[in-house]
């Protein structure tokens, strides 16, 4: 074996240094979600929050591994989002933006760290009111919650990703609500945010994916947005996106100078990593970024709506498929939801959340690291 093929080998979840990172990003990002939904409160600056969430992961991320002799990339894996009401994501704003938070608003939360290049990524619904969400408010979130745990029983070694595909549909139709078109769940590799195996959410004409097996030592963000509208997401403005990932296997030689001063401190300050516009002097930012992303430099992560008056939820984890079985590092409790609808009568949707989601494997095994993933677990609760 080459060395390039055992440093492959080593950077999946058979090493127990990779697993710890993973576990570490997790620890992180699920605190920075506590942050965050902490600070959102009826006239609360979008922009402000963002800004905290980032803050919070690039801090806490620049105390770990100070002291190695390889230099070790971290921080935030995909900038923190706050997503309203028929918003469906990638709501970031710049530092000029307005928007505040108001009472009653469904407010849909994204974001991501990395250590290492290992990634974990959560997203949650928060409802802004005291007591039990009602309403058909309540049906969009329990249908996200319950896709999301229905994917956590279907995502694992030997299962197909159609068959993901497919069940989250069902569970979102018994909550009378859409699963948003669009949407990918990718694996997730080192320095890789979105890996070629992918779980399509709506499976259509337009969008195509490989049929995928799971497989054991894989990692999947997995990524569920309902809908109470049509679930066909739209973009109206092109100036509200804000996030963007360098296209590492593009090139062009840009042609305004700006554009060149932005790229290059993009490319020296993100590589990898989808990262926010924020980040940049706006002025400038605004004029270099168009022709960046005209010529494929870029790839932009637009804002998407649904109509007026639609609810949208989203709920995103990240699970390790471990020996011992799938490990979901990734999440946050849920406000207490009345739904007016319940899956209680689909016999087959019960027959999936009844899955197990540890491996009973014969003799002694790997305890230890179950253990400290419980600890995490625990942690978070």
């Amino acid at each position: 074996m080459s060395d390039e093929e055992r440093e492959e080998k080593e950077l999946d979840l058979t090493s127990a240094e990779v697993v710890t990172k993973y576990k570490s990003a997790a620890e992180i990002v699920n605190k920075a979600l506590r942050l965050v939904i902490s600070e959102c409160k009826p006239k609360a600056k979008v922009v402000d929050i963002c800004e905290k969430g980032d803050d919070f992961i690039r801090e806490q991320t620049g105390k770990m591994y100070k002291n190695v002799k390889k230099k070790i990339e971290r921080g935030v894996a995909f900038p923190t989002c706050i997503s309203i009401n028929n918003t469906v994501c990638h709501f970031s704003p710049l530092a000029s933006d307005e928007t505040v938070l108001e009472e009653g608003d469904i407010v849909k939360i994204d974001m991501g760290c990395h250590i290492d290049g290992f990634i974990a990524v959560v997203a949650h619904t928060h409802v802004l009111q005291e007591g039990p969400v009602t309403g058909r408010a309540a049906d969009v979130i329990a249908a996200a919650n319950t896709a999301a745990e229905v994917a956590l029983r279907l995502v694992r070694p030997g299962r197909k990703n159609k068959e993901v595909t497919d069940a989250i549909q069902k569970v979102a139709a018994a909550y009378d609500c859409k699963i948003v078109e669009g949407v990918l769940s990718h694996q997730l590799k080192q320095f890789v945010i979105d890996g070629n195996k992918v779980v399509l959410s709506v499976s259509s004409p337009e969008t195509r994916v490989d049929d995928t097996e799971f497989e054991e030592n894989e990692v999947y963000a997995v990524d569920i947005v309902t809908s109470t509208g049509e679930g066909k997401p739209k973009l109206l403005d092109e100036r509200q996106t804000t996030i963007y990932k360098r296209a590492v296997d593009k090139n062009y030689h840009l042609k305004m100078k700006t554009s060149r001063f932005i790229f290059s401190e993009i490319s020296q300050k993100f590589p990898i990593m989808p990262f926010s516009a924020r980040a940049l002097e706006e002025k400038k930012a605004r004029l270099g970024l168009v022709e960046c992303v005209n010529h494929d430099l870029l790839q932009p992560y637009p804002v998407l709506f649904d109509k007026p008056g639609d609810l949208v939820a989203h709920i995103k984890f990240t699970v390790l498929l471990m020996p011992n079985g799938s490990d979901r590092i990734t999440s946050h409790p849920l406000q207490e939801v009345q739904p007016t609808k319940t899956v209680d009568n689909d016999p087959e949707i019960k027959s999936w959340l009844s899955l197990g989601i540890k491996t009973k494997k014969k003799g002694g095994g790997k305890k230890k690291k179950g253990k400290k993933g419980d600890q995490i677990e625990s942690d978070r609760s």
